[in-house]
C-alpha cells in the first residue's frame, strides 16, 4: 500500500467471506447439521490434497463454514506440498524410551501420521463417531499415498463443487 496524494493505492489486497469456525458451529449445531457440516469437512480435506495441498494445522478452528453451509480452510500458515510430506504409520510397540512428549522413534521433519489427526480434530462424542463413520480413510496411509501416487503420475483429480445429488449426470436432464 502507498499514499499517492490524497488517495491510498492498494498493490496487494488478500479479502476473506466471513466464515463460522468450524469448531464453534459445531458446539451449537444440532446432530443432523454437525453431521452434514463433518461430511464436507473429510471433502474439503480429500479437495485440498487432490490438488497437492496438505493443510499442516488440522485444527477444526482452521475450518469455517460460508453462509451455504460450505466447509474451506483458511489458515494457510502451515499448509505443505502434499507431495512433499511423508506419511507413516504410528510405530507398534517401542521400547518406551520417549521422554515426556517425545516419541521413543525417529519422527523426520515432514513426516505426518494420520492416525494422529483425531487428537488434533478434538472431536469428542457423536461428533467423534459422525467423522470416523464419514471420513475413516483420512486417518490412515491408503488415501493419502494413493493422491500422492496419482498427483506424482501427472493424473489430474476431480474436484467437485456440488454434492452429487445436485450433480448434472451424462444422458439425463437438469432437474
Amino acid at each position: 500500500m502507498e499514499v499517492a496524494g490524497n488517495k491510498v493505492v492498494l498493490h496487494h489486497l488478500f479479502t476473506e467471506r466471513r466464515l463460522t469456525p468450524l469448531n464453534l458451529f459445531l458446539r451449537e449445531a444440532g446432530p443432523a447439521a454437525a453431521r452434514e457440516a463433518l461430511a464436507d469437512l473429510g471433502e474439503a480435506i480429500r479437495d485440498l490434497a487432490r490438488v497437492n495441498i496438505f493443510p499442516g494445522d488440522l485444527l477444526l478452528k482452521n475450518f469455517g463454514l460460508t453462509r451455504h453451509g460450505r466447509v474451506v480452510f483458511y489458515d494457510y500458515d502451515e499448509i505443505a506440498f502434499l507431495t512433499d510430506v511423508s506419511f507413516r504409520e504410528m510405530p507398534r510397540g517401542g521400547d518406551g524410551d520417549g521422554e515426556g512428549d517425545e516419541p521413543a522413534f525417529y519422527v523426520g521433519e515432514n513426516d505426518v501420521f494420520p492416525e494422529e489427526f483425531m487428537t488434533f480434530l478434538g472431536l469428542r462424542g457423536a461428533a467423534r463417531e459422525a467423522f470416523l463413520d464419514l471420513n475413516r480413510d483420512l486417518l490412515g496411509i491408503r488415501f493419502w499415498r494413493t493422491t500422492q501416487r496419482q498427483i506424482r503420475a501427472g493424473e489430474i483429480l476431480d474436484i467437485f463443487s456440488y454434492p452429487e445429488t445436485r450433480r448434472l449426470r451424462r444422458g439425463s436432464p437438469p432437474d
